[in-house]
């Protein structure tokens, strides 16, 4: 894509975002804050960087100056720069937020039972969430990153039994008395 912006028929093609048109930012910014650790500017653009990559990377000038006709509840146009600092922070706190996830599961915090309650939910607002941008996965994809989530999360509640019950048997990982 070069830096001039679409046609207003083909931005008019992207169909992100219509279940919240009319919306305002503050109103989809609570929601996301109470559900996820991201901003609805963080969002918008982290989905918009998705759909819009290129060999070269996302087009952060296309983004940035097409930003209020793409996505009802942004009303200004970003800078180039502006739209890669909202992707970089949206990046940052899916990590963080993982991390904490994984910590929780690996120290034995939550039982397994209680981190399929997690699981669950957490589907859950990420399915509503690619609901309202308009964005769907077939039932086939999404049973396949299920199956790869819980398949993981198995793994790490293995792994954290085992290393739980070495600390309580005193035993280090490789089966060594400490």
């Amino acid at each position: 894509m070069d830096d001039a912006p679409l046609p207003d028929d083909e931005i008019s093609k992207y169909k992100k975002f219509k279940k919240v048109d009319g919306a305002a930012y503050k109103r989809v910014n609570q929601f996301l804050r109470k559900h996820t650790y991201v901003t609805a500017r963080e969002w918008a653009i982290a989905r918009l960087c998705a759909d819009f990559q290129t060999s070269g990377g996302a087009e952060m000038t296309f983004i940035g100056k097409n930003l209020p006709d793409l996505v009802p509840f942004m009303t200004a146009e970003y800078s180039p720069q502006a739209v890669n600092q909202a992707r970089s922070s949206f990046k940052k706190k899916v990590k963080k937020g993982g991390a904490t996830f994984f910590y929780g599961a690996m120290c034995g915090f939550f039982t397994a039972d209680e981190l399929d309650d997690i699981l669950f939910e957490a589907s859950e607002v990420a399915r509503f969430l690619l609901e309202v941008e308009g964005t769907s996965l077939d039932i086939d994809e999404e049973i396949e990153v299920e199956d790869r989530i819980t398949d993981v999360m198995q793994r790490v509640a293995e792994a954290a039994s085992v290393i739980l019950k070495s600390r309580v048997d005193g035993v280090d990982q490789n089966g060594d008395e400490k």
